[in-house]
C-alpha cells in the first residue's frame, strides 16, 4: 500500500507516480503522534567497544496523510532534550549540559519535512530539515510503514518504524575524549530510531 509518490531511482530529474490505490483515501486525514505509544531514541558507541542506546522521553508531532495525493504527505516533530534517557542520571545530566545538547538554551529538537518517497513495497524515504541546537540540516530518515488500525478506543492509527544516521559533530556536538588505548569516548557517528504511532484527528 503507497503512502507516498515512488522516486524514480534511474533519473535525478524524473519522478514516476504511483497509481493512488483507492484504499489509501481512508487515511486522508490529520494525525497526532501518541507520544504514549511511539518512542523517539538513539544508538551510540561508547569507549570504542559497547554502544549506548537512550530515548527521549517526551515529544510530541503532527502527519498530514493526503491518500489522492501521497508525495504531498508531511511529518514535524518537537523532541524536548531534558527528556532525555539513558538509564544513568549523571550520564544524562552532562548530556542536557552545554558539553552537548544545552537544553536549558536549545529546549527542543525539531524535524519538519520536505519530501517523501517510496523506495518499494511499504518502505518510504522521508527527507526534512533536522533542527539541534542552532544548526539546521538535511536528514533522510528510511521508514517502514506498519499499517493500520483501530484501537479499543475507536481511535485510527497509522503505525511507522525507521531509522536514520547523522554525524553529531555536523549538529555541532562535539565533546569528546580520548582513550589511552587509542580512539575516543563516543563516537561521532549516532543512529536514531523511530517508532510512531499517530492517531488521526477526529473530522
Amino acid at each position: 500500500m503507497g503512502l507516498f509518490n515512488r522516486k524514480n531511482n534511474e533519473s535525478a530529474v524524473a519522478t514516476a507516480t504511483l497509481p493512488v490505490d483507492p484504499a489509501l483515501a481512508g487515511l486522508t486525514g490529520d494525525y497526532n503522534i501518541d507520544p504514549a505509544h511511539s518512542s523517539i531514541g538513539f544508538t551510540v558507541r561508547h569507549a570504542m567497544v559497547t554502544n549506548v542506546r537512550g530515548t527521549f522521553a517526551e515529544h510530541e508531532g503532527a502527519l498530514k496523510l493526503d491518500g489522492s495525493n501521497p508525495g504531498a504527505s508531511t511529518a514535524s516533530i518537537d523532541v524536548k532534550i531534558a527528556s532525555i534517557d539513558t538509564g544513568i542520571g549523571d550520564r544524562d545530566g552532562h548530556l542536557r549540559s552545554g558539553d552537548f545538547f544545552d537544553a536549558e538554551q536549545f529546549p527542543l529538537m525539531t524535524f519538519r519535512s520536505t519530501e517523501a518517497a517510496q523506495l518499494g513495497g511499504d518502505k518510504y524515504r522521508i527527507t526534512g530539515d533536522l533542527t539541534i541546537k542552532d544548526v539546521t540540516k538535511p536528514l533522510s530518515i528510511d521508514l517502514e510503514f506498519n499499517g493500520t488500525a483501530t484501537d479499543v478506543y475507536g481511535n485510527e492509527r497509522v503505525g511507522f518504524e525507521g531509522s536514520a544516521e547523522i554525524l553529531r559533530s555536523e549538529w555541532g556536538l562535539t565533546w569528546n575524549a580520548a582513550l589511552e588505548t587509542g580512539g575516543v569516548m563516543v563516537s561521532d557517528k549516532v543512529k536514531l530510531n523511530f517508532d510512531i504511532s499517530a492517531i488521526k484527528n477526529a473530522s
